[in-house]
């Protein structure tokens, strides 16, 4: 639909004018029909520079946010990246654009299901499990990339336990009202920190999480 193919470009305008750098993270959000992911009550605002409910006292991160953190995984052709925290799918649904192989894990079932089938009906092949994300999903284990779009108290162990030589792991952390990016990344047994000011997330619910 041509509206909805000005406002993406516009979205991605805007993402360049905030500082995002990477041409390969523009395609993948130029091919994602996030409108899909919206809830039709929201879709006029599909490609606004928010974040959006989809049901269940969760959102759609905003586009600043998902670009800000895809960016910051630096991910590769071929590399195998786990998500928690799956919600509407979106997320997922750019990284496997961008050419990784995804794995992700959803604690709601209801989100679950619906990314499923959504994701499936887009063509995408995206391992999707429903469970407790702080976990991490280690069946398929070591992973370049591991990305949470929710707020966590600490950085779960098991997620940095599957991070695999040379990956990144970014995730937010802090209180319930706003968080810092955490950017970690993996050399040898050492782990390299980078923090990022300024962010807001659902919170991570789970064993390695805050409690419901």
């Amino acid at each position: 639909m041509k509206r909805f193919d000005d406002e993406r470009r516009e979205m991605l305008q805007l993402l360049k004018d905030r500082g995002i750098k990477d041409t390969r993270v523009f395609d993948a959000m130029n091919k994602v029909p996030r409108h899909l992911f919206i809830q039709e009550a929201f879709r006029n605002r599909a490609y606004d520079d928010c974040a959006l409910p989809i049901g269940y006292s969760q959102t759609i991160s905003q586009p600043y946010t998902v670009a800000f953190m895809t960016e910051a995984l630096n991910v590769k052709e071929g590399d195998k990246v786990l998500e928690i925290g799956t919600g509407s799918g979106y997320q997922a649904a750019v990284l496997a654009e961008m050419g990784a192989r995804v794995f992700t894990i959803e604690r709601n079932y209801q989100l679950y299901d619906k990314a499923r089938k959504l994701l499936d009906s887009l063509g995408y092949k995206i391992a999707l499990k429903a469970g407790d994300g702080t976990l991490g999903w280690s069946e398929f284990k070591p992973y370049m990339g591991i990305l949470v779009t929710a707020g966590a108290p600490t950085i779960p162990q098991p997620l940095i336990d599957q991070l695999d030589e040379g990956g990144r792991l970014v995730i937010p952390v802090g209180g319930l009202d706003e968080q810092k990016l955490h950017i970690v990344e993996r050399k040898g047994e050492e782990f390299m920190t980078r923090e990022v000011h300024g962010f807001k997330f659902v919170p991570l619910i789970g064993k390695r999480g805050w409690s419901n």
